[in-house]
C-alpha cells in the first residue's frame, strides 16, 4: 500500500477518535481537541491527493477510498450536529442526500466512460461545510460566533443545492437513456 493510501486509511481511523473526543462529555477541552482532529483529518485529504498526483501514485483503491473517507468524516460531524441539536436535521439530510446523489451520478457517468471532476461550486461547498463544522465543533457560544455559525450553516446549504443543480445540469446527458 502506497503512502497516499495509508494517509487516506489514517483519515478513516481518525473518525472514531474524533467522535469519542467530541461526543463523550467531560473530556477536558474536548471541543478543541475534536476540532484539531477534524482539521488534521481534513488536511490529510489535501496531502494524500497532492502526493498521489505528484508521485503518480494514483490507484483504484485511492480513487474509491479517498472520496469515501471524506464523506464519512464530514457525515460523521454533520450527524453529531443533529445529535447535539446544533443544526436542524432537515438541513443535514439535504446535505448528506446531495452526497449520495452525486456519488450515484458519478457512478453512472463512470459506467458511461465520463469522469465528472469537482466543480468550483462544489469546492466552495466543501470549504463552507468544513468552516461550518469547525465553528460548530469549537462552539464558542458567543454572539459573533453564533451568527457566523448560522451564516455558514445556510451558506453550506445553499452551496450544496447549487452544486447539485450544477452537476446535474452540466452532465444531464449522462442520465439520458440513449447515452450508450
Amino acid at each position: 500500500m502506497n503512502l497516499p493510501n495509508k494517509i487516506t486509511i489514517t483519515r478513516v481511523f481518525m473518525i472514531p477518535l474524533f467522535l469519542i473526543i467530541y461526543l463523550v462529555p467531560g473530556i477536558p477541552y474536548g471541543n478543541y481537541i475534536a476540532a484539531a482532529i477534524f482539521i488534521i483529518a481534513c488536511l490529510t485529504d489535501t496531502l494524500d491527493g497532492y502526493l498521489a498526483r505528484k508521485y503518480h501514485l494514483i490507484t483504484n483503491f485511492g480513487k474509491f477510498m479517498d472520496p469515501l473517507a471524506d464523506k464519512l468524516l464530514v457525515s460523521a460531524a454533520l450527524i453529531c450536529f443533529v445529535e447535539l441539536k446544533l443544526v436542524p436535521a432537515w438541513i443535514i439530510i439535504v446535505i448528506i442526500s446531495r452526497e449520495f446523489i452525486i456519488s450515484g451520478f458519478r457512478l453512472v457517468a463512470s459506467d458511461n466512460g465520463v469522469v465528472i471532476a469537482a466543480s468550483y461550486i462544489a469546492k466552495f461547498k466543501t470549504t463552507a461545510q468544513m468552516i461550518m463544522s469547525i465553528l460548530l465543533i469549537v462552539n464558542f457560544n458567543l454572539s459573533f460566533f453564533n451568527i457566523l455559525e448560522e451564516i455558514f450553516i445556510y451558506l453550506s446549504l445553499i452551496l450544496t443545492l447549487a452544486s447539485l443543480i450544477d452537476y446535474i445540469y452540466k452532465n444531464r446527458k449522462v442520465l439520458s437513456e440513449n447515452n450508450k
